[in-house]
Parts: C-alpha cells; sequence; structure tokens
C-alpha cells in the first residue's frame, strides 16, 4: 500500500514544538495502553502513535539539517539537560497529581479558615508586660475605648422615638364606645330629662319629685292638699258663704280625730272630687317632722301650678309624675345590677340620670371629642397618673357641662391609658446620629513617657498604644493552624472515603471544581458577609456530580466551619439546610426552568427555618420581632440570591470544567441542534440507524441502572464523523451503486474511509464543543474491532497476490475499547442494530440467539474488558434487545384482499 508523505505542510515553529514536548509527554498521552495480554494486535500501532513526536523530530531533522549546522553541541547538552529536568518534574506530577490536589485542598482550605491565625500579635490584652515600654516619640492616639463608652452613654441617653399604637388606640376608642352606649342605654329606660317644660316646673323640682322616696312623695301631696284646704279657709266670710251655698268643702284626708270622710258627690266640685280622690287614694301618713327647704320649694310649685292652671292639670301632673318615678325606679336598678356586676364602674351613682339631655348629648359628643385630642397626642409608657388626671381635667373644664365633669373625667381616666410604642428603626437612627456627633477622644502620649511597665498587665488602651508605635510582637499561631490543618484533612480524608464507595468517578478538574466552590462559603464568611453561599453550592454540586457527594461536603462545612470562624449557630443551620435541599433534589431536574423553582424553595427553606429557630431559641423576644422577620427576610432573599449566580455560572463551569449534567445532556439530545440536523439531512440512513441505537441503548442503560440520558445523548453523536463521506456506507445509499465496489475497489482505501468516521467524528466534536464524556462515544463504540468485510477483500487479494503484505492492524479500529458500561451498551446495541433490522420472519428465540453470537464475539474479541459490564450482564442486554425490536417488529393482521371491480 502507497504512502502519503507526513505533515509536508507544517511550518518549521511547528515541528520544533512538537519535538520539545514529546520528550517529556507521559507515556500514553495520545492514546490509552491497552491492557491486552493475550493478543499482540494493536500493538505496532501503539508503538507508532508512541514513537511518533520522535520520528517526527527524526524527519525532520533530515529534511532541515544545513538549517542547524550552527547549533553547538554545548547548547544542545544544555537543552537535553533541561528538557530531562522538565520530563522528570512534569511526570513526577503526573503521577502523583492525586496527592497534589489533596495538599492544595488543605492548604488552601486551612489558610481561608484559619486567617484570623496569621500575623497574630504576641503580646495580647491582659498579659504581663515582659518589659518596660516607653513612647518612642510624641503622638496624638485615639483612646477608643473611652470614644467607645462615650458613644455608648449619648445612645442610651437619646430619646426614643415614639409612634402611634394604631390597634392599642382602636381598642381605646371601642371601650369608650362600649361605656357611651351603656350610658345610652340606661338613660333611654329612665326616659326623657326633663319631663316637663322647666317654665312650669324648674329643673331642681323635677329632678327631686324624680328622685325622692315614696314616703316624700306621699308627704308631699298631702302637703299641697292641706295647703289647698288652708287658703280656702282664709278666704271672707261672705266669700267663703258664698262658695259654701254653692259647693260643700269636703276634706281630702280624715282628721287627726279620725272622723269620718263627708262625702256628697252631687255638691262637691269636679275638680275638687277628682283631686280629692287621687290624694286620697295615696294614704298619706301624717309627719310631725320639720320638713327641708327643698321640699317646701317643691310643694310651693306644685300649688302654683294648680293655681296657674286647674286642679284638673294638677292631677294629669301628678299621673305623669308617677309613671317618671317608676322609670327612673327602674333605670336606678339597672345601675345596681351594674354596680354589683362589676363594682369598679363608671356608673355607681345616679349622675347619669340626673343630666338633662342637652347636658347629655353635649357630655357625649364632648368625650369622643377630648379623647381623639388625647390620643392623637399621644399617652406614653410610664406617665404619671396625676399628669394624666391634670390634663383630662383642663380639657372637661373647658368642654364639658359643670354637672358632667365628673363623670366625664371618670370615663375619660377609666379607658384612656398609653398609645406610644416605641420606633425601633427611628429610634435607632436617631441614636446612631448621636454616636456620630461624638467627637473622638484624642489623648496626647509625649515622648519617654511609660506605656507599660514591666510585670504589669496589658490594658485595652496600652495594648493600642503599642500597636500603634509598632510595638506589638506579631507571629503565626503555628499551633492553631496545625490543629485546624489536622481537622480539615481528616474531614478530606471522609469525602475521600465516600467518593471511593459512590459509583460516580471524579476526575481532578471534578476535584478542583468542588475545591473551589467549598472555598467559596469560608471565603465570603472571612470576608465579613453574613448571608454566603450555601443554596448556590448545594444547588451547583447537586447538579454536575451526585446527591450524596454534595450532602458529604455541606455536612463537613457545618462541622469544620465553627471550629474556626464566628458565625451565628442558626444562620449556619438555616443556610446549610438550604444547601443540602439544593444537593439532594438538583440532579433529578431536567430543565433550567426546575432549576429556578428550587433556588426559590431554597430560599424559602432558608427564611422559614432562621425564622423558627430564632423564636424557638428566644431570640425574638431579645431584638424584637421586627428585627427578626427582617433577618429572616434577608436571608431568603440571600437564598435567592445565590441561587439565581449559581444558576447563572453553570453553563459556563459546564464547559470549562468540561461537565455533563442531566440539563446539559438533554439540552445536547434536542434534535433541533445544528449538528443532529446537519447529521439528519446529510445522512438519513445513518441518522435513522443512530435513532434505533439508542432506542436499543436506552433501554439496556434503564435496565443496568446506567445513565440513560449520557447513553441517548452519546448515541446521538456516536456516527457524526459518517457525515464526512455519507455515501461511503452503505446505510446512505439508498439502494444506489457501492462505491466501494464501483470506485474505489481498494480494501485498504475502503477501510480508511470506514475508520475515518471516527477521527472525522471527533474533530467534528471538538468543533462544537461536545463534552467529553460524549465524545468517548465516538472511538469507543467501535473500539479496535475488525473491519472483517473488506478484511477478507484483502486476504483475498493477499492470496492471489503473495507481495501483497497484509496487517490485520490496518483493518483495526484505533481505539479505544469502550472504557464505561455506558459505551459498553453502544458498543452492544450498534453491532446489533444491523442484525435486528434484518431479521423478519423469524421467532424470538431465533433472535435470541443470533444476538447472543454477536455479543460473545465482541467479548471474545476483548472489546469488553475495561468497560466494566459482566458476563451475566451481556445475557440481560441481549434480552432486553428482543424485546425491543419485538415491540418494532409486531405482528399484524393479515387483511383479507379486496377484488376491485372494473365498474
Amino acid at each position: 500500500m502507497k504512502k502519503q508523505p507526513f505533515f509536508q505542510s507544517l511550518t518549521q515553529h511547528l515541528t520544533d514544538w512538537r519535538c520539545s514536548t514529546a520528550r517529556y509527554r507521559p507515556v500514553g498521552w495520545l492514546v490509552k495502553k491497552r491492557q491486552n495480554s493475550q493478543s499482540g494486535r494493536g500493538q505496532p500501532q501503539t508503538n507508532i502513535l508512541h514513537n511518533f513526536p520522535r520520528f517526527l523530530c527524526k524527519f525532520s531533522h533530515h529534511s532541515k539539517q544545513h538549517k542547524r549546522a550552527t547549533v553547538s553541541r554545548s547548547m544542545a547538552k544544555s537543552i537535553k539537560t533541561q528538557t530531562g529536568i522538565n520530563a522528570v518534574g512534569l511526570g513526577w506530577v503526573h503521577e502523583q497529581r492525586s496527592s497534589v490536589v489533596f495538599a492544595i485542598a488543605v492548604v488552601s482550605l486551612t489558610g481561608v479558615l484559619g486567617h484570623k491565625l496569621y500575623n497574630q500579635p504576641q503580646l495580647q490584652i491582659g498579659a504581663y508586660a515582659p518589659q518596660t515600654f516607653k513612647a518612642p516619640y510624641s503622638i496624638n492616639i485615639e483612646n477608643k475605648q473611652q470614644t467607645e463608652a462615650r458613644r455608648k452613654a449619648v445612645s442610651k441617653s437619646s430619646t426614643s422615638v415614639l409612634m402611634v399604637d394604631t390597634s392599642t388606640t382602636a381598642k381605646i376608642n371601642q371601650d369608650l364606645q362600649q361605656l357611651l352606649d351603656q350610658g345610652n342605654e340606661i338613660r333611654s329606660v329612665a326616659g326623657s330629662f326633663p319631663f316637663l317644660d322647666t317654665a312650669a316646673l324648674s329643673l331642681p323640682t323635677q329632678q327631686y319629685l324624680r328622685a325622692c322616696s315614696d314616703s316624700e312623695w306621699k308627704a308631699l301631696l298631702a302637703a299641697v292638699e292641706n295647703q289647698s284646704k288652708q287658703k280656702l279657709e282664709l278666704l271672707p266670710k261672705n266669700q267663703t258663704r258664698q262658695k259654701q251655698k254653692s259647693v260643700k268643702y269636703l276634706p281630702l284626708f280624715p282628721s287627726a280625730t279620725g272622723s269620718p270622710i263627708e262625702q256628697n258627690h252631687s255638691l262637691t266640685e269636679p275638680n275638687s272630687l277628682n283631686l280629692t280622690q287621687s290624694l286620697a287614694s295615696e294614704q298619706p301618713k301624717p309627719s310631725n317632722t320639720t320638713q327641708s327647704k327643698d321640699f317646701q320649694l317643691v310643694v310651693g310649685e306644685l300649688d302654683a301650678y294648680r293655681i296657674t292652671t286647674s286642679a284638673q292639670n294638677l292631677l294629669s301632673l301628678v299621673q305623669q309624675i308617677s309613671q317618671v318615678r317608676q322609670r327612673y325606679i327602674q333605670a336606678k336598678a339597672q345601675l345596681l345590677q351594674l354596680e354589683t356586676a362589676n363594682p369598679q364602674t363608671i356608673y355607681q351613682q345616679t349622675v347619669i340620670l340626673d343630666l338633662s339631655d342637652d347636658d347629655w348629648s353635649s357630655t357625649y359628643t364632648q368625650v369622643r371629642q377630648i379623647a381623639d385630642r388625647i390620643l392623637t397626642q399621644g399617652i406614653p409608657e410610664g406617665l404619671p397618673d396625676q399628669i394624666l388626671q391634670k390634663a383630662v381635667s383642663i380639657h372637661v373644664q373647658d368642654l364639658v357641662p359643670k354637672d358632667a365633669e365628673a363623670l366625664t373625667s371618670k370615663l375619660l381616666l377609666t379607658v384612656l391609658k398609653p398609645n406610644l410604642k416605641k420606633d425601633e428603626a427611628k429610634t435607632r437612627i436617631q441614636a446612631q446620629q448621636a454616636m456620630e456627633g461624638v467627637l473622638p477622644v484624642i489623648v496626647n502620649v509625649k515622648q519617654g513617657e511609660v506605656i507599660v511597665r514591666k510585670g504589669q498587665k496589658i490594658t485595652d488602651w496600652q495594648f493600642d498604644v503599642l500597636e500603634e508605635y509598632k510595638l506589638i510582637r506579631r507571629e503565626n499561631n503555628w499551633l492553631g493552624l496545625t490543629k485546624l490543618a489536622v481537622i480539615i484533612t481528616g474531614a478530606i480524608g471522609i469525602f475521600v472515603w465516600v467518593e471511593k464507595h459512590n459509583k460516580h468517578r471524579l476526575r481532578q478538574r471534578d476535584r478542583l471544581l468542588i475545591l473551589l466552590l467549598t472555598l467559596s462559603t469560608p471565603g465570603a464568611l472571612a470576608m465579613g458577609i453574613v448571608h454566603t453561599t450555601w443554596s448556590g453550592v448545594g444547588l451547583l454540586l447537586g447538579s454536575f456530580y451526585s446527591p450524596i457527594l454534595g450532602t458529604t461536603v455541606i455536612g463537613l462545612l457545618l462541622l469544620v466551619i465553627p471550629t474556626s470562624l464566628e458565625v451565628s449557630k442558626i444562620a449556619l443551620l438555616a443556610g446549610a439546610t438550604g444547601g443540602i435541599l439544593g444537593s439532594c433534589i438538583a440532579q433529578r431536574l431536567r430543565s433550567r426552568e426546575e432549576l429556578a423553582i428550587l433556588g426559590v424553595a431554597i430560599a424559602a427553606t432558608q427564611g422559614s427555618l432562621y425564622l423558627i429557630l430564632s423564636l424557638f431559641f428566644g431570640g425574638a423576644f431579645g431584638t424584637g420581632w421586627y428585627m427578626v422577620f427582617q433577618a429572616a427576610g434577608l436571608f431568603t432573599l440571600s437564598g435567592l440570591a445565590w441561587s439565581i449566580v449559581a444558576l447563572g455560572v453553570s453553563p459556563y463551569l459546564e464547559k470549562l470544567f468540561d461537565l455533563v449534567t442531566p440539563i446539559r445532556l438533554a439540552e445536547l439530545a434536542n434534535p433541533n441542534r445544528p449538528l443532529l440536523k446537519k447529521l439528519a439531512t446529510a445522512t438519513p440512513g445513518t441518522f435513522q440507524h443512530t435513532l434505533f441505537v439508542a432506542t436499543l441503548a436506552e433501554a439496556a442503560a434503564k435496565k443496568l441502572g446506567c445513565n440513560v440520558e449520557l447513553v441517548r445523548a452519546g448515541t446521538l453523536y456516536h456516527d457524526i464523523g459518517k457525515m464526512h463521506d455519507p455515501l461511503g456506507f452503505i446505510e446512505n445509499q439508498m439502494g444506489g451503486p457501492n462505491k466501494h465496489e464501483t470506485e474505489i475497489q481498494d480494501p485498504w482505501k475502503s477501510a480508511e474511509i470506514i475508520k475515518k468516521h471516527v477521527s472525522e467524528g471527533l474533530v467534528m466534536a471538538r468543533k462544537h464543543w461536545l463534552p467529553t464524556a460524549i465524545q468517548a462515544f465516538i472511538p469507543e463504540h467501535q473500539g479496535t474491532m475488525l473491519i472483517a468485510y473488506f478484511y477478507h477483500q484483502a486476504q483475498q487479494q493477499a492470496q492471489a497476490d503473495p507481495s501483497i503484505k497484509l496487517d490485520e492492524a490496518d483493518f483495526r479500529y484505533d481505539g479505544p475499547i469502550p472504557q464505561s458500561r455506558e459505551t459498553g451498551i453502544v458498543m452492544l446495541a450498534d453491532a446489533c442494530e444491523a442484525a435486528l433490522r434484518s431479521l423478519k420472519e423469524v421467532t424470538p428465540e431465533q433472535a435470541l440467539t443470533t444476538l447472543n453470537n454477536i455479543l460473545r464475539a465482541r467479548w471474545q474479541d476483548n472489546q469488553l474488558q475495561d468497560s466494566g459490564l459482566t458476563r451475566d450482564e451481556m445475557t440481560q442486554i441481549a434480552q432486553i434487545f428482543v424485546e425491543v425490536w419485538q415491540q418494532f417488529h409486531h405482528k399484524r393482521i393479515v387483511y383479507p384482499k379486496l377484488k376491485v371491480s372494473n365498474k
């Protein structure tokens, strides 16, 4: 077979670069060495690839020998020695890369977590001075302790900013309204007052008539009757006789001696008779006691009312007064019930009944207005009672009727209570402003002044002065750093143990990414960011790797961080919980939208847990509800913000660290991707073959518990290299002439075309930035299998022409063989697809036998020894392939043939 010249178009710089780098590249950099002790197939190929850089240097040396004649031997020897040193160094680093990454992790985590242990002062506050320190020169230094003390004093003495508590004010108004409504109800029972025009009877007389006792009322009626009788007796005799001729006088009550009442209804004056009967019905008892002045005034007004009107009107008035008295008694009974139920009631006296309707209406209105005015101004906590009483008294004297002042004051003082509360935010701002207004306390330290004497304890002020003069001896706390390094080494050891027992194997770049994400959390805390990256780290670790690894990292951080950093335990627990939630759920999601919803759930979890823990441990009672809810809200927003940051950087991290996540695999498997659309258009037969292979491989991967998304995405791209020459593959010829038989007619060239779909596929995959995990399917699905069809043609030609040398390596793929279960499954599916497609009228048992023979051939050819698949799993795979084949080639009902009529 003719051989083409190697790399004739390469420039001299490229050749020199390859020559220099070939000497210290590790063995197996281009192709992984096959571990095949039984067969030597592929060994020449491996040797050529391993020695190719050296061959290239030799070839270039002979072609450009005249240009290198001026290079001295000493320089060449020096370069050779330096290259040898570089090769040894890089080779050692490559072999010990796991240990190097481990050391980097320990050093970086120790450095971040133990940042406070560096450059620590040797002289501490409270320690004894080893010598007497004097000021080397004069300087003005701020006394931070005194400044802080003054600021605290100003902050404590600053007046609190108060605000009206609307809920308390509403409750006060409600209580006041209830009392006023109660007063209205009592007055409605007593009836209107005054009950008669004050021109006929004065207001005090009406008050007396309502409130007097029954005995006083009877005595009052008797006195009115007696006064009327006396006035008749004092009339002149002629008028008396004239009067007696017309009307005979009848006494209303029996005489003191008990003589019977004279009754002559025919002669008695009608008005006098009716009044007499009314008064007689009262049955007054004679009284020898002297009546009060109010009694005499009332008697006089009633007698005047009789004289000015008539005896009949007086009788009607007496009946009206009796009704009023009954209602008044009922109102008093209701007041007594209120006093019995609540001894502290304000309606203990009958003052409310003695007020006129106008006075009560005015009192009702003014009480509401006075209460509103006082509550608007606000009543602070701790206000002395006498001050509130004085304020109420001032308002009442000016606005309320005189008789209602006592009742109004009692009403207001009963319901009024402090309705001002402290405005935490404004008070804090005012205190901060007051503190900022305090000038620093500057102390002048003169040269030679003793700062601290030997053996004396160093105070805060003395420490600041020594620090200002740079007299504090600083050193690293190596003991603390060593203890922290031991703790971190143990934590990393736990992670390594979990990694080894996890089915997800990590590369060195994966470990570096995990280290960077881990450093972000303590790094943010070290910079003073309280709301650190828990949610983002958990979300990314869960998306990129397994939930076990993500949970392990978050749990170890939860244990290690408190050992060296000062952080709130509540914030630590809440943040770690959000990170663990993201780690456990992220890998189950299949879209960015679901990850965004998960970010919201993480933020809500962090905020809710922070609030619950704060309330549980009494944080709400120490700082106030407002501060606790504010802190929980900020914690929720920080969790959401870090989740958004994680979602934003995840595509870049996937590209940079060559990661495959379920979401990225789903995106790569989208048939609208440019490379897949081109595959379907340029090679339709290959595309249909790819879809069937993907169906077979997915079913097997799901049954064996492999990464189904990776298998599907890798299968869709495993044959993209066939686009370099679509007609070179029979599935794209669509029944047309086979170019290998009509045009090429050379099995070696045909084999090169077939093999080239692997190398061209890798070129296309790198051009389109496909992940390495996807690129692995392109060479590994063929492994180092023999291209049997063209190899047999070459054998026939070699038998016919003994001068032709046949090398089996020319007809084998370059490999490597499958390195994972996923690529091994795709190799088997690709091998069985053509056989299953060709099977028509066969039983499932026959199809299973055919597939077992194909899989056995792959197994015996040592193509699956590095894949991790077992012999038992090969049998399961064959059965799964047959089941999928049956679904595609199920039996159909044979329909009867219909005769077509000529009509």
